[in-house]
């Protein structure tokens, strides 16, 4: 099989909801994949939310294996992985590096607080991607990109702090943590067990990448500062590229970019955006009226813009600053179905996220030249319509839907030396998929639809926390 820029990676894309693994060579052709769901989390109190047992490693063993098993090309050209995991989650490890008690979902209460022991055997504490790059390689390394939150970490020198302060902060002393690497470096190599466990070829490297937003981003091909790239995942909120760490402000953040002192800037979002969408599908299925997303996409494509006067209010997973929010679907006068309140959903992620992103812009003092959309939700043409429309800007896809696993791959790439520069892996790894271009009749019809949430949602949230 011809390959192009010597061989192949193995790129692995860890997330909230399952563990994707793309086999891709140079040119950011995928020569095989595999898809393995993460078991529903476990809630063993209010606020808590866990990976049950080890089910993030074993998913990444299951999803390698499946990969390798339709891998048509020669497993000895592939030269190396790039691991990428979800952000915000805490692992708690033993001294030899098993868990000490179950990973901590970035849903869990206790991330934005300082680390509490817990257990007794417990001696370091790490990331998701520190957790499985320790079982991959047996080192104590990890991507220091995916150290956003509640950690001793410098920003502006991507390492951890020198600052005392910030350990007493975090409840974390500097022997429990891992060693620190930009994306683009090693971890480690893959060791015997793991290629035992895997299939994955002993000793070749695994090469770190950031967290996942970030790594979503690169392999989207965000490149451009008035481009905005909306990820349709359980999380959604928009990021724009920086070149600097920002001060604290209520509408923008700073994230950790997938290129070596890079950074991205990231509107508010919506909590458990997508696991709506996936929310409300289990919801008619387990009433016997089940249907598939396309047959929901193609009845929604029929309702009237704003879905009759159905009004959703995305709180289904309230902010630890507001827990008073609740989830909410307002405005039936018995004409709507099924179909209404799927687009209902669909537009308010829009016009919630886009609301977000005016705003973050009037901070960053950008224009809006484009929309990056990823995610599940991409293949969706009714969301990239009605996108098209709230946003105002035309809207473009990457070819390959898995950005993340794509931009795994680029980190890997570049680790490995199949690319000389970040530039060269985007340029010849990234492709455009879908796009469409804005349509100014819906732009008008959603301005409307846009007014109405601004008016409703407010009072939504104000009844809920009058009557919390």
């Amino acid at each position: 099989m011809t390959t192009r820029a010597g061989g192949y990676v193995v790129a692995i894309d860890n997330g909230s909801q399952s563990t994707k693994v793309l086999i891709v060579d140079g040119g950011g052709i995928v020569h095989a994949s595999a898809r393995v769901p993460l078991r529903p989390y476990a809630s063993p109190s209010p606020g808590r939310w866990e990976h049950p047992d080890d089910d993030l490693w074993d998913s990444v063993v299951s999803a390698v294996r499946d990969a390798l098993d339709t891998f048509d090309g020669d497993p000895t050209e592939i030269r190396g992985v790039g691991l990428c995991t979800i952000r915000f989650c805490r692992a708690v490890l033993r001294q030899d590096g098993s868990l000490a008690q179950p990973i901590m979902s970035w849903m869990d209460e206790r991330l934005p607080r300082a680390y509490e022991r817990e257990c007794d055997d417990a001696v370091y504490v790490t990331t998701s991607s520190g957790y499985l790059g320790h079982r991959l390689t047996g080192e104590r390394r990890d991507a220091a990109g995916n150290y956003q939150g509640m950690w001793p970490i410098d920003t502006a020198r991507w390492t951890w702090s020198a600052d005392a302060a910030e350990y007493a902060r975090t409840g974390m002393d500097p022997q429990m943590l891992f060693e620190l690497v930009a994306p683009g470096e090693p971890l480690g190599r893959v060791t015997a067990a793991a290629a035992h466990r895997t299939g994955l070829p002993a000793g070749i490297p695994v090469i770190a990448t950031s967290n996942d937003k970030a790594v979503e981003a690169l392999g989207a091909g965000l490149r451009e500062e008035g481009d905005a790239l909306l990820s349709l995942g359980t999380y959604v909120a928009t990021m724009t590229v920086g070149d600097r760490p920002l001060g604290p402000d209520a509408d923008v953040w700073t994230n950790f970019g997938a290129e070596p002192g890079t950074y991205l800037y990231e509107s508010n979002g919506v909590r458990r955006g997508m696991w709506t969408v996936s929310w409300f599908r289990e919801l008619l299925s387990s009433s016997g009226h089940g249907m598939t997303e396309e047959e929901l996409n193609l009845g929604a494509a029929e309702v009237p813009i704003g879905a009759r006067g159905i009004v959703a209010a995305l709180d289904w997973l309230a902010p630890p600053d507001e827990p008073w929010r609740r989830g909410a679907l307002v405005g039936f006068d018995g004409t709507q179905g099924a179909f209404h309140i799927y687009r209902a959903i669909l537009e308010a992620l829009a016009i919630e996220t886009a609301s977000s992103d005016d705003r973050a812009r009037r901070v960053l003092g950008r224009r809006r030249g484009g929309l990056v959309v990823t995610g599940g939700g991409s293949s969706s043409s009714l969301m990239l319509q009605i996108l098209a429309s709230v946003y105002r800007v035309p809207v473009r896809t990457p070819l390959v839907r898995d950005a993340a696993g794509m931009g795994a791959a680029i980190c890997a790439a570049v680790g490995v030396g199949m690319h000389a520069t970040w530039d060269g892996a985007v340029d010849a790894m990234v492709h455009v998929g879908d796009r469409v271009d804005v349509d100014p009749d819906m732009v008008r019809a959603y301005e409307d639809v846009s007014q109405t949430y601004a008016t409703v949602i407010p009072r939504i949230r104000r009844l809920f926390s009058e009557t919390d």
